[in-house]
């Protein structure tokens, strides 16, 4: 017959998901704890999309340059306001405006750099919450002259709702590895005495899809093809269980 002490931490080292490091933090009977990390990871469907449109314009002076880009970027931002982008939805993230050279190759074979005028850049992020009209505001803004994409990505207007429902999971998930080994080792599951949950790991609110800086085509009328997939979170909970008399 196996002695009661040796049972217990026996069915302590069998818990799912140890590893070595976590084996050596195992409980014993003379403390009177059970130690378990409870997890849980979740899938949830992104409640909004954003984009961010840039327009890139060159002039011979720099005013001619920066006028234009702006002229692009009021275009754009009625175009949002058609789509029922909201206010508040709507950003300048950049703006910028530089010289421009180009080389010029001398008759001795030597190349300089000679003034072209002005470049002027004005990028615009806009987040929409009927994401299946993105792909068609990306398509209709190059009519606003708009030829950049920045970036495109798919998030959570509220993602501490979605993490506080993953550590509900885990804490759960916890619960029920302790109870599992009590009942294993013959014991009583006492109250939980400390609880420990680090934050979330979670896809990032903007994730980027890898398509930044790309250049807009005017090749067809057709809308971006966009798939918005899910956003995955995860969360870890450590508890610590006393073993009741």
């Amino acid at each position: 017959m196996i002695p009661r002490a040796g049972l217990f931490a026996l069915a302590v080292l069998a818990t799912a998901g140890l590893t070595p490091a976590c084996a050596e933090e195992a409980p014993t009977l003379a403390d009177g704890r059970i130690h378990v990390v409870g997890r849980a990871r979740a899938e949830t469907a992104p409640d909004f999309a954003a984009v961010e449109i840039g327009i890139e314009a060159k002039g011979a002076t720099p005013a001619a340059a920066l006028d234009a880009a702006s002229a692009s970027a009021r275009g754009l931002i009625a175009l949002a306001e058609t789509f029922k982008v909201p206010e508040a939805d709507i950003g300048t993230t950049a703006v910028t405006l530089q010289p421009v050279t180009r080389s010029v190759r001398q008759p001795d074979g030597t190349v300089t750099e000679r003034a072209d005028g002005y470049r002027a850049a004005n990028t615009v992020r806009l987040r929409l919450a009927d994401m299946a009209r993105l792909g068609d505001l990306m398509r209709r803004a190059l009519e606003t002259g708009a030829n950049r994409i920045e970036g495109v990505s798919f998030g959570l207007r509220d993602p501490d709702a979605a993490e506080s429902a993953v550590r509900v999971a885990a804490m759960k998930d916890a619960t029920a590895q302790a109870a599992r080994l009590a009942e294993a080792a013959g014991i009583t599951l006492g109250r939980v005495v400390a609880i420990r949950s680090p934050a979330a790991a979670g896809s990032p609110a903007y994730p980027p899809m890898p398509a930044p800086m790309a250049r807009l085509a005017k090749a067809t009328g057709a809308p971006v093809p966009l798939v918005a997939g899910t956003i995955e979170t995860a969360a870890e909970v450590s508890a610590t269980f006393a073993i009741a008399p």
